[in-house]
């Protein structure tokens, strides 16, 4: 595989960033501003990136934008209406203001009309219910209701792939929890004085984050093999590099973020400090779609 990003995937990179970086959260107040919350959501809607895959998008360009709106703690619905759109691209339906359900509940579920679950190779359709509270303040999960109708079966190849998608779509959140969590912490380093100097100038901290940087770095390198695999390796063997790139890349993101509220200080205990929202993003992300070492037949240190 060439690692390198095309021209015009860094072009779809920087436009994500951009969105990200002016209408995400500058802080913890910002997550109630409704005003921007809903310029977001046109802003979203208008790029039609939740139909990445049914436009033919490769996993690696569904990966970058997730990547770069958990960087930016966006909180519009991106995942779930882009894995519900994978289910009914191939069942030949409209996923328009579709969604996902995972163990009983919606993910992504701010617009959604209704979510999507595989069950076996069935795809079956869930009515939503009320709001559920959840750790993560960025994305929204709603309870399902009534019997589940179904729409239609897929293949166990394309049912291999769509688990393989799946798992990328929250590793590449994982990775831009760790990137934006780890800014942060640095960028807090760089102003924060203790003794007359910043503290970032000390090896206590400067360590901290070098080795931040280098889970960052490992992550990237195995979620990108993990984003193309869903498109250019078999259906099982792109299932069991998600499923690797899933478990490092939920290992580092806890790492990272906790080191970034550790940076902060007393500070970064604080509701106020950003930190703990990458966190609960982090938390929430691992718990979706869920691997452990057993699943993948190798140990990781």
């Amino acid at each position: 595989m060439d690692v390198r990003l095309t021209s015009e995937q860094r072009q779809l990179r920087d436009a994500a960033a951009k969105l990200a970086d002016d209408l995400g959260p500058g802080s913890v107040q910002e997550l109630s501003d409704d005003d921007r919350v809903a310029r977001l959501d046109k802003a979203v809607d208008g790029t039609g990136w939740r139909s990445l895959r049914a436009d033919g998008a490769s996993g690696v360009e569904v990966a970058i934008v997730a990547e770069e709106f958990a960087r930016g703690l966006v909180d519009a619905a991106f995942g779930g209406p882009v894995l519900a759109g994978e289910l009914t691209r191939h069942l030949g339906g409209d996923a328009a203001a579709d969604t996902i359900a995972v163990a009983g509940h919606a993910r992504d579920a701010r617009g959604a009309r209704r979510a999507l679950a595989l069950d076996g190779g069935r795809v079956l359709a869930h009515g939503l219910g009320a709001a559920v509270a959840g750790a993560d303040l960025t994305r929204h999960t709603a309870e399902v209701t009534g019997a589940p109708e179904p729409l239609g079966t897929l293949q166990a190849d394309a049912a291999g792939r769509w688990s393989a998608l799946a798992l990328v779509v929250t590793s590449a959140d994982l990775v831009g929890v760790s990137r934006g969590a780890h800014a942060l912490a640095c960028d807090y380093a760089k102003v924060r004085e203790q003794y007359g100097n910043a503290i970032g100038s000390y090896q206590a901290v400067a360590h901290l984050l070098a080795e931040g940087l280098a889970l960052i770095e490992g992550s990237v390198s195995v979620l990108r093999h993990a984003a193309w695999a869903v498109d250019e390796l078999g259906p099982a063997e792109a299932v069991r590099a998600a499923r690797i790139a899933k478990l490092y890349c939920a290992r580092a993101a806890r790492t990272v973020c906790e080191t970034a509220i550790q940076v902060h200080g007393g500070i970064g205990n604080t509701w106020e400090c950003l930190a703990h929202v990458y966190l609960r993003r982090a938390l929430a992300s691992t718990d979706l779609f869920p691997v452990r070492l057993e699943d993948i037949h190798s140990g990781l240190s």
